[in-house]
């Protein structure tokens, strides 16, 4: 009878099946870096009450995405990190529509906050019906312009 096709641990034989698991746990954390080369920490908004404190606060708003920020007050956390939050209503659509907009505008935010957001400000990104299906260029743009537009409207605070 032939061996079995896969020997030891799923075919590696580096690997047995008392093999020792690493020594670090988890995965390493990332260099938050943005492109000038300073460090940023980019957060995120989870509470309900970040959501409306940042819905009193400069608003901008095109086509595909419209923003939403704040400084934040004296007697929150002194951090000098940017937190961004994520909204898509029920007018984006249904929840694969609404899912797949905040999902692009995670991936649009990633690479324009860290250069145009304010350190100590929240920001919350919402999802228009265009962001399903516009192209990411426009994404970017539009994003681009309303942080350019809110960031103008927080420094003359």
């Amino acid at each position: 009878q032939a061996p079995p096709r896969l020997s030891l641990a799923y075919g590696f034989s580096w690997r047995t099946s008392r093999s020792v698991s690493p020594q670090s746990k988890g995965p390493q954390a990332p260099d938050r870096l943005n492109r000038m080369g300073r460090a940023t920490n980019i957060g995120r908004l989870k509470r309900r009450g970040d959501f409306l404190m940042a819905a009193r606060g400069r608003k901008s708003g095109g086509p595909v995405v419209g923003l939403q920020g704040r400084r934040r007050d004296d007697n929150e956390p002194l951090d000098q990190s940017i937190r961004i939050g994520f909204t898509c209503s029920k007018k984006v659509g249904n929840a694969v529509a609404r899912n797949r907009a905040r999902r692009r505008l995670k991936a649009a935010a990633s690479q324009i906050a860290s250069d145009l957001a304010i350190p100590g400000c929240d920001y919350v990104l919402i999802g228009r019906a265009a962001t399903v299906d516009a192209p990411f260029g426009q994404i970017m743009g539009d994003l681009r312009r309303a942080f350019e537009e809110v960031g103008k409207r927080l420094e003359g605070k």
